[in-house]
């Protein structure tokens, strides 16, 4: 999953976090703020710009650098650091980037990358938390503004911070369909801050924001009016990703912290770890962990082949925050009397952990995300597809013939196309796609076509010898549903339809090709 590339990434911003990060911990605890100066030094190594385009100042990288960006600041033992630069690039500013105009993109898109203006959103209210339909802030438009009047509670940076992306109601009598998102400078006069105290998350600041006829341009707005709730729904999952993301990797660096102390600490004249009572928990708690880890992976696999995960990713949030809970309890007691002093940093780590069921979507609106869409058939779309969410009936007609009927799950076996049109069709993909940098082979046993996009463009060519950096056994219609979005390419890999032989990180490129 992870090529040499990952790992020199992973080894390199370690360096930087044990570096910038680790030495100022626990003064940035005491103080309850991180300095604003740290920011920027993260913008020049990149990291606020994972997955954005270069032209804004991006590193145009792959999903699972986010990842490996996620499970190591999630391992500094302070989750108020972990969260800032957690909604600085995957909760506030990617709205910006996917629905907002090229205008927002440079003015605000850009400060976001560089670390030069932190980033918050403003979703909570006092009576509305999980309930985004029912927010009470209202933007009301006024010839080339709009104006704003409400509240927000439990806003990360929102004390030190600079930009908010606000979630208002434009049309307030519409409900959901009146939400929209609009981007806020937080020193705009008609805006007061007042900051929060927190059972845990010390280091980073929390705010209930208040607004009293605050002004905002027009074109400001994310979008278009009326869609915000839709966008939401979307980027929500790459939050919940994120922080599931989070979850685990925080019960890893628990887990790896109790066994140090484990080791070390004696009773009854031996270490703790070789009582079996504690042993046995550790077994326990690893191979959950571990679990958990792996099917967040398969979850962030699913999102980077351009899925919309909301089933995939409301399970893994719900699993990997449940989970912490667990881990950071027992983990603390085994330190007996000394895990419930602020000199080790579990106690640190049990007060973090407890917001992870609650912040992004509690556990309890996980659960009826995931019951509507098991029991009563929901299937909630992207947004642009339509409405957000339809329910369709649990029986329906069988088909009349083989040709009649249609599955994304288990796409018709009757090829359509013969190999030469297939060809064709890859060469038009492949023109359209960004050059690989790397080779791809499919191979359909006696038949094979080359896609080579170590030149200046993707060439393809058919029934060629030549070694590829990857090779992907396929059947034919197989590829030709993929071709035509009838099956996508990592559910393709998941349930076995495709093999792939070689490096898997040029494999993971096939949803660009495909699209």
């Amino acid at each position: 999953m992870f090529t040499e590339d990952h790992k020199i990434f992973r080894q390199g911003l370690r360096a930087f976090l044990d570096k910038e990060v680790m030495p100022n911990i626990d003064q940035w605890e005491e103080e309850q703020r991180m300095p604003k100066d740290l920011w920027p030094k993260f913008g020049e190594m990149g990291y606020f710009g994972l997955n954005y385009p270069e032209q804004y100042g991006g590193m145009d990288a792959d999903f699972m650098y986010s990842v490996i960006f996620m499970e190591e600041i999630s391992k500094c033992e302070s989750g108020g650091f972990m969260i800032l630069p957690a909604v600085q690039q995957f909760m506030s500013s990617p709205y910006i980037y996917k629905h907002g105009s090229e205008f927002l993109k440079e003015k605000y898109l850009t400060k976001a990358i560089s670390g030069e203006w932190i980033f918050s959103i403003g979703i909570s209210e006092p009576g509305a938390g999980s309930d985004v339909a029912n927010i009470r802030t209202t933007a009301v438009r006024e010839g080339d503004h709009y104006v704003i009047n409400g509240s927000k509670t439990f806003i990360t940076n929102g004390v030190y911070g600079d930009v908010l992306v606000l979630v208002c109601k434009t049309q307030p009598e519409l409900g959901a369909a009146g939400v929209s998102l609009i981007v806020m400078d937080l020193d705009s006069p008609g805006v007061s801050r007042t900051k929060l105290k927190k059972l845990g998350w010390h280091a980073s600041d929390t705010a209930e924001l208040a607004f009293d006829n605050v002004k905002v341009p027009v074109e400001n707005l994310i979008g278009d009016e009326g869609q915000g709730f839709y966008y939401l729904m979307g980027g929500l999952q790459l939050e919940r990703l994120t922080g599931a993301v989070a979850g685990f990797a925080s019960c890893e660096w628990a887990l790896q912290y109790s066994m140090q102390y484990l080791s070390e600490r004696e009773a009854f004249g031996r270490p703790l770890n070789r009582f079996q009572v504690l042993r046995h928990r550790v077994a326990q708690l690893a191979s959950e962990i571990e679990c958990t880890k792996q099917f967040v992976y398969h979850c962030c696999r699913v999102h980077a082949a351009g899925e919309y995960a909301v089933k995939e990713s409301s399970m893994a949030k719900l699993l990997a925050s449940e989970l912490a809970n667990k881990v950071m309890t027992e983990c603390l007691q085994f330190f007996g009397g000394y895990g419930f002093m602020e000199e080790y940093k579990m106690a640190r780590a049990y007060r973090d952990c407890r917001v992870g069921t609650i912040g992004g979507g509690t556990s309890e609106i996980m659960r009826e995300i995931l019951a509507k869409m098991i029991i009563d058939d929901t299937n909630y779309k992207r947004a642009g597809s339509g409405t957000g969410a339809s329910s369709k009936p649990k029986a329906v007609a069988a088909p009349t013939s083989a040709t009649s009927q249609t599955s994304t799950n288990n796409p018709p076996k009757q090829s359509t196309m013969s190999f030469e049109s297939v060809v064709k069709s890859i060469e038009e993909k492949a023109a359209g796609a960004k050059v690989l940098g790397s080779s791809l082979k499919f191979n359909f046993g006696e038949q094979n076509i080359l896609l080579n996009g170590k030149g200046d463009s993707n060439m393809v060519t058919a029934n060629d010898a030549t070694a590829a950096d990857c090779t992907v056994d396929v059947a034919l219609e197989d590829l030709e549903a993929m071709l035509g979005g009838g099956l996508n390419p990592m559910t393709a890999f998941m349930s076995g339809k495709i093999k792939v032989n070689g490096d898997m990180s040029v494999a993971m490129k096939l949803p660009q090709i495909m699209a």
